[in-house]
């Protein structure tokens, strides 16, 4: 796949699955639109790419989600492809009465700037043709106990899945597409960051290939269905789970 001359936006492009997503499209010619908040990072990752510009934003901040695409369109005049890749973890339950304060943390940076963005993109992306992938997670497609503490990542992961067939629908007139990939467990650092209990061994046990993917995989399906060869391709969420849904049903 070659994306030469492309330009293409990934948030949470400082490590894990934004970082392989980045280098991707990088290795395969395309002018890459680093978005992150860890500047020490995104340098690391940007060294691994060709020329990128970076741009340490918090994606779920207003003027900063105008500023990233406002920054690409003066330094390479046009957009093609929008990763909305950034997402975090907040951990509370009804018991703990956090659940409201879990919520709003959650649905600033898994949904809202993940609308916030496509919208602002959107008269960009007619200009080109182009698309938008946005990163999900397989727990969207499952029901997560309130008492897990994960419940509110996997309703607005939920949302996305909708937001993104939603989108399909709208800008499909246009030619752009819109798509949606859900990975299961990925060795990432969101459980580090989340501070969460489970550890990615408790993950492969729950998968039936009885394994975690690595940040690549996911990278590899991204471009995928940002290149020509998923022209026919929008408004579908793909699961990359290593069978954890058919495990767990």
């Amino acid at each position: 796949m070659s994306f030469k001359d492309k330009v293409v936006i990934v948030t949470g492009a400082s490590s894990g699955i934004g970082a392989a997503v980045a280098v991707g499209f990088s290795s395969e010619g395309a002018r890459v639109v680093m978005v992150g908040r860890n500047e020490n990072k995104l340098a690391s990752v940007a060294a691994r790419c060709n020329e990128p510009l970076v741009v340490k934003a918090d994606v779920g901040n207003d003027e900063d989600a105008k500023r990233i695409i406002d920054r690409t369109i003066d330094h390479f005049g046009q957009i093609d492809v929008l990763v909305n890749n950034a997402g975090i973890g907040a951990w509370g339950n009804l018991v703990s009465g956090k659940l409201v304060e879990s919520y709003d943390t959650v649905m600033r940076v898994n949904l809202r700037a993940v609308v916030n963005l496509t919208s602002l993109a959107t008269p960009h992306l007619i200009k080109t043709k182009g698309n938008v992938i946005n990163i999900s997670s397989i727990v969207g497609l499952l029901p997560s106990s309130v008492k897990s503490g994960l419940s509110m990542y996997a309703v607005s992961k939920a949302a996305i899945n909708h937001f993104g067939a939603c989108a399909a629908a709208e800008l499909a007139e246009y030619g752009v597409r819109v798509n949606t990939v859900s990975p299961g467990p990925v060795v990432t650092d969101i459980l580090e960051t989340s501070k969460s209990p489970i550890t990615w061994d408790d993950f492969k046990k729950m998968t039936a290939l009885d394994r975690v993917s690595q940040p690549e995989e996911i990278a590899d399906l991204v471009m995928f269905l940002a290149s020509d060869k998923a022209k026919a391709i929008t408004g579908s969420n793909h699961v990359s789970d290593n069978g954890l849904f058919v495990k767990r049903y």
